[in-house]
């Protein structure tokens, strides 16, 4: 990273702030804050390693507006019938792998998510990286675009919350 674009301590806590902030709200179920990390026109994926590395667009999940995240909430709380579960984010620091001439931060960290069913013991349920660009808004950092890229090919046979 040259000197002009070397990151400040305090874009960096905020940074850390909104990794924070993400993982607690879907974790306790606040999922009518999720859309809100995100920029209007964002792009979120859930994809495999292996389609990522290769430059195949096939994704698990892929939405591209933040609309249709609210989509995916009233999904998640009005239509979708699954076994309820807890999920636990642990979540790497971030790495800022560079930032671009319009100040936005390209960022990466690892991520194991943790899930307990209610009649059960917690499992391993997704391992990966984020592969993330956040930008500076009036709001604060937003997400403009997430890639959950996770390792294994096996996943569960459907993944409801948001990663």
């Amino acid at each position: 990273m040259s000197e002009a674009t070397r990151l400040d301590f305090l874009t960096f806590q905020q940074l850390q702030q909104l990794y924070a902030d993400y993982a607690l709200a879907v974790d306790s179920g606040q999922w009518d804050l999720w859309p809100n990390f995100f920029t209007e026109r964002c792009v979120y994926k859930l994809q495999p390693r292996e389609n990522f590395e290769r430059g195949f667009p096939l994704a698990t999940l892929a939405f591209d507006s933040q609309a249709m995240l609210r989509d995916r909430v009233y999904g998640i709380k009005e239509t979708l019938f699954h076994d309820p579960y807890y999920q636990r984010h642990v979540v790497g620091a971030p790495v800022v792998r560079r930032i671009d001439d319009a100040g936005a931060l390209h960022c990466e960290a690892n991520y194991a998510v943790f899930r307990t069913k209610l009649d059960g013991p917690s499992t391993v349920y997704n391992v990966g990286r984020y592969v993330d660009t956040v930008v500076h808004t009036p709001a604060g950092l937003k997400f403009a675009q997430r890639l959950c890229i996770y390792d294994s090919e096996m996943i569960p046979n459907a993944i409801i919350y948001p990663i």
